[in-house]
């Protein structure tokens, strides 16, 4: 049975919203990297943990950007 990966541990996520963001934006999220993709951005970097994860989704919210996905990439998966 395969290890289930700890929320308390950091951890790369990829996060989707809606809309291309210019690079002004990557200031409000210091160690992600912004990609435009299809229309909209494309947030991926490492989280420290969970309340860093939820600190991150609250900013998202707050600036009144509109959240598509948010994906966890674990270290085994295929994703890149």
């Amino acid at each position: 049975m395969a290890k289930r990966p700890s929320l308390s541990e950091p951890a790369a996520y990829r996060m989707r919203v809606k809309g291309v963001l210019d690079a002004r934006w990557a200031e409000q999220f210091e160690g992600m990297t912004l990609i435009a993709d299809q229309g909209d951005t494309i947030f991926s970097g490492v989280v420290a943990d969970q309340p860093a994860l939820h600190s991150l989704l609250v900013k998202i919210r707050d600036l009144g950007l509109v959240l598509i996905s948010v994906n966890r990439i674990d270290a085994d998966s295929e994703e890149t």
